[in-house]
Order: structure tokens, then sequence, then C-alpha cells
């Protein structure tokens, strides 16, 4: 079994990272069960193991947090659904490419219950989502925003880090840092998009999909 925690409020990054660390150790050691916890944060930017000193636009904006994540920067704050995954992936069959396709999978099922198309770009991580209302993108496609990150790291086979989904955070508090180092890009969320979604309805189709995405598979 899968346990579902949900926090309210603005919670810790630190402590966050400490306690999610610590669930990961004590599943691979069989004495807790996998876990989704979604959280909340206040404003920080945080560095993925590949973070380029260069993409730290405003360093003094917010706090800004070294993490053992993959990725490069991403800003975390109220009104984003971060979504920490601590799953066994050894007894979920030891893939890690294919986990990481699962997590993709699972934020575009999730963003389909909105019908919001999310797609997946060679190259450029994350989940994006076609702007045809706005000027052609600078290979002369339609442009695109990001609207989720997926950022993991697993020990003893167990992950611990994980997603995170724009709902209605504040789309200018990304401009301190060039997202997951693509410039070329920008950045949206449901509400940008239009749509009066509650953070409540992510958290209910997050689970639903989960079920259908990881379980199926």
């Amino acid at each position: 079994m899968v346990e579902w925690i949900i926090s309210d409020g603005l919670t810790d990054f630190r402590e966050a990272e400490a306690w999610m660390e610590t669930r990961a150790l004590h599943i691979a050691a069989g004495e807790a069960s996998e876990c989704i916890w979604l959280v909340e944060h206040p404003p920080i930017y945080t560095a993925g193991t590949s973070a380029k000193p260069k993409d730290l636009a405003e360093p003094t904006r917010f706090p800004v947090y070294d993490t053992r994540r993959g990725g490069q920067y991403t800003y975390h704050g109220p009104g984003q659904r971060v979504v920490y995954v601590m799953l066994d992936v050894g007894r979920r069959g030891r893939d890690v490419r294919r986990f990481v396709q699962q997590l993709e999978a699972w934020v575009i099922a999730t963003l389909d219950t909105f019908n919001v198309k999310g797609q997946i770009r060679e190259g450029r991580v994350g989940v994006w989502v076609e702007r045809p209302d706005r000027p052609l993108g600078p290979d002369g496609h339609v442009a695109e925003d990001k609207i989720a990150a997926i950022g993991i790291r697993l020990r003893k086979w167990v992950s611990f880090h994980g997603i995170s989904i724009n709902v209605d955070p504040d789309l200018n508090h990304f401009s301190g840092i060039v997202p997951c180092g693509i410039s070329q890009h920008g950045v949206t969320s449901l509400v940008d998009l239009g749509l009066p979604v509650t953070m409540a309805s992510v958290d209910v189709a997050l689970r639903a999909q989960f079920e259908d995405v990881f379980d199926s598979t």
C-alpha cells in the first residue's frame, strides 16, 4: 500500500528534504510503506546536481537550496503542487528510465483530467503545453510553456524528490532563474491557461491517475 499525505500550509524545504530522506531509508529497510507526500513551499529556488551558476539570475531574491536531486534550477512556491514520490523502484522493476516515463505519464494523465494536453519534448525535461495564442517559438513552431517539472533521486532503489505542477503560482517568481536551464520557452500554470482549478481538485486527479499509471504497468 502507498500512504498518501497532504500537508496544509507552507512546508519548510529542508525539513521536507530530511523527512523524505529518512522515509526513503525506512522503505528500503522494509520498515515503512511507500509514500506520496503533497506539499507547498514558501518561495524558494532549488539547485539540482546539474545546476549552472549562470542560470541563477537573482541569487538574493529568494532562499536558494542545493539539493542532490537530478536536474538544474527549479522554483517552488505557493500555488504550486509539489509531489514528493517515495517509491520502491527496486521492487517495481529496477528500471529508472521506465520510472521517469511513468512520472511523466502520471503528470500528463493528471493534466488531461482538466482537458490540458501535456507533452514531452526530447532534450527538455518536464511537461510542456502548446500556446497557439502566442507568437511562434524561436524554432518557428507553436510556442510552448512548461507546466510541470520532474527531478528525482534514488537511494537503495527508493526514490525521493519528485514532481511539481503549476496550479496557480506567481509566474513572475520564475524570472529569477533559468528554469531547468531552458531560456527559449516560458512557464505557465493551469490558472494561467484560463482554468479555475483548485489545489484540492489537482490532488484528487493525482491520486486517481497514480493508480491507473503505476498499478497497471
